[in-house]
């Protein structure tokens, strides 16, 4: 197939690399060239903005940095919405607004174009390996032509229900994100603290009730000293601003969600917002004079 690509950070690289790998002829466009230059060099075609994607592709994948962006790249003067051309679906895997992806989904119609949003989970590692989670939302004839695309890039793959589905779906995994990222650096601060070796640690209760993703693979960058980006600081605080924004809007009240945003916006603050979302250790440190 004739498939689009927008955005080629952190994830988007190695998720547009499987698609390629397969043997899908790719249009790429970013806001960096140089970071599309491994896939241009394996026969991408680059592209002058999201409108020349949309009119060489049959899908477009989008996976881009903030809704801002996300607005910019559908609905801009060079955006996929008006641009004509092939495009008969997109799929917008940046993790954005609910309301962003129904308005993405509405105007698209209106072009003959079918919308999902389709967010993702497992970091970088995840990318890589083509195993990420991916939580759809969306028309569910649109979502089973694009399965087997997703399939190069996930290992769980779920339709959640109608457009802004898979946002709202994402919204609950970085809710409890956040609450086991601060459980994860205060075990370790404990730990630490007491004298005990740290790694150790990790290796009985990662094993145990209190065994995670995020103790078992971030748990050990945090011993090391690690806080290369798996998963952005600052694209963390945005993610954790939109669930807040949702939830005021339902009347919900998540106290313990608030509280890991504003420790991550000190972390933002003391100059840490392109490290991975690890870094939250450099705050907690840094509260208890360690």
């Amino acid at each position: 197939m004739k498939i689009g690509w927008i955005g080629t950070g952190v994830m988007g690289f190695s998720m547009a690399g499987h698609i390629q790998d397969e043997g899908h002829d790719l249009c790429i466009y970013s806001r960096t060239k140089e970071k599309a230059r491994g896939l241009i060099k394996g026969g991408g075609r680059w592209c002058a903005s999201p409108a020349e994607v949309a009119r060489n592709s049959e899908v477009v994948f989008t996976i881009v940095g903030h809704p801002r962006d996300v607005e910019k790249v559908y609905f801009g003067e060079e955006g996929i919405v008006s641009a004509g051309g092939m495009c008969h679906t997109v799929v917008d895997m940046t993790t954005s607004r609910p309301e962003l992806a129904l308005r993405i989904a509405e105007k698209a119609s209106k072009h003959g174009i079918v919308s999902l949003d389709a967010p993702v989970s497992g970091g970088d590692s995840g990318a890589k390996a083509g195993t990420l989670a991916i939580m759809v939302g969306g028309d569910n004839n649109a979502f089973e032509r694009v399965l087997p695309l997703l399939r190069l890039m996930g290992k769980e793959i779920a339709h959640m229900g109608g457009p802004g589905a898979g946002q709202h779906t994402k919204m609950c995994n970085q809710i409890l994100v956040a609450g086991t990222m601060i459980g994860v650096c205060e075990s370790l601060l404990y730990a630490s603290r007491l004298g005990l070796d740290e790694q150790s640690v990790i290796d009985v209760i990662g094993k145990g009730a209190a065994s995670s993703w995020l103790i078992n693979n971030l748990g050990p960058k945090i011993v090391r000293g690690d806080y290369t980006p798996g998963f952005f600081v600052e694209y963390f605080i945005k993610d954790m601003g939109i669930a807040l924004e949702e939830a005021a809007a339902c009347d919900l009240s998540l106290p313990g969600l608030s509280l890991v945003r504003q420790l991550y916006i000190a972390v933002k603050g003391q100059g840490h917002g392109r490290m991975g979302t690890q870094a939250l250790m450099l705050a907690l440190r840094k509260l208890n004079g360690m």
